[in-house]
């Protein structure tokens, strides 16, 4: 597989590049940052000195066409949502890890995110890449929205639970704590170590972009109207998110039925590992694809509490992309990602 990476600088696109130099049938052929073209990705990132020495292009619509048969875009929001559409030509796969495809409609988009993004022709014909579920739908994808990491880390913690109608959909309450590359590699007040250490912070509280991904999602996947509460943290740690969420038993649920449904959903799932009553931290999945969900029933709340955890720029991100492109190309799906995470 030729593969093209535009928007190789940020974290998710070096992740990328991690990944793929390990892939055994995939081939880098060309990056691209219209911010440091010109540079060898060395001089951006000097670790990878003698491992990759690629120049930096301008984005070439015209020669990603012809050359790379996958095209991943890990740009900031509002970005690929101009791209896609140039660079669709029906035989190139195209893998998006922004934000810009994954909710409906563009208005939609635009009220959450506050800017433009590819016309609803095309968003009608991104496949949701949320691949432990939407696996079948992903291998005949040529154009793929990849989830966002708060999505990812949510969505399968609660989807089990809400598919067997084990919680009331609309006492769903979300705690997320995600480390600093959540907020990518620019620099911002918000991500100054000053600010970051030493200290924990909510942001975005009842109007994170990531709330209409989550209801949307779990609407597609099970028919039913979820409402969530969910409010995302910073926290001062490079990668990571830990998602803590509750929701309200339905009425005689028991905690055999609930581990029934992970068992369920999850079975034969190489990367969800499931440790029922344990206390899953960041660090046991640090640079790895591995999701690892757990839960508590709560008899004297009638609540269950869930924690799901993964590696942020993994799982929430490249690993997850690329785990994805392996469905597209007829590949197992774990192929280049069985990494041990990095410990301690």
């Amino acid at each position: 597989m030729k593969i093209s990476i535009i928007g190789a600088t940020g974290y998710s696109g070096v992740e990328l590049i991690r990944l793929l130099l390990s892939h055994p049938v995939g081939e880098i052929i060309s990056i691209y940052s219209n911010s440091q073209a010109g540079k060898t990705i060395q001089e951006v990132y000097p670790h990878l000195n003698t491992i990759f020495t690629e120049e930096l292009q301008v984005i070439h619509i015209e020669k990603i066409q012809e050359e790379a048969d996958v095209v991943f875009i890990a740009t900031p929001s509002g970005v690929s949502g101009k791209l896609v559409p140039q660079l669709m030509n029906g035989t190139l796969k195209i893998i998006d890890l922004s934000g810009d495809l994954r909710l409906e409609t563009p208005e939609l988009y635009t009220t959450w995110y506050n800017k433009e993004t590819s016309p609803k022709e095309v968003l009608d014909q991104a496949v949701y890449g949320l691949t432990e579920w939407m696996g079948e739908q992903v291998k005949e994808a040529t154009l793929l929205a990849n989830p966002g990491c708060y999505p990812t880390a949510t969505l399968l913690a609660l989807l089990p639970l809400v598919k067997e109608g084990l919680i009331d959909e609309k006492s769903i309450i979300v705690d997320a704590k995600s480390g600093v590359t959540g907020a990518g590699r620019s620099v911002s007040l918000g991500a100054h170590f000053c600010e970051v250490n030493e200290s924990i912070s909510a942001y975005k509280v009842a109007k994170h972009q990531h709330i209409p991904e989550i209801e949307q999602t779990l609407y597609r996947l099970t028919g039913k109207e979820a409402l969530i509460s969910f409010t995302p943290h910073l926290v001062p740690m490079n990668r990571g998110i830990l998602s803590t969420i509750y929701a309200s038993l339905q009425e005689g649920v028991t905690e055999e039925q609930v581990a029934q449904a992970y068992s369920n959903a999850y079975e034969g799932k190489y990367f969800v590992r499931l440790r029922p009553g344990a206390h899953p931290k960041t660090k046991e999945v640090t640079g790895s694809n591995f999701c690892d969900l757990a839960w508590h029933v709560d008899s004297r709340t009638k609540r269950v509490v869930v924690l799901s955890t993964i590696d942020n720029v993994v799982k929430g991100a490249a690993g997850q992309a690329v785990q994805n492109m392996n469905l597209m190309f007829g590949l197992s799906e774990d192929t280049g990602l069985k990494l041990t995470p990095v410990y301690p």
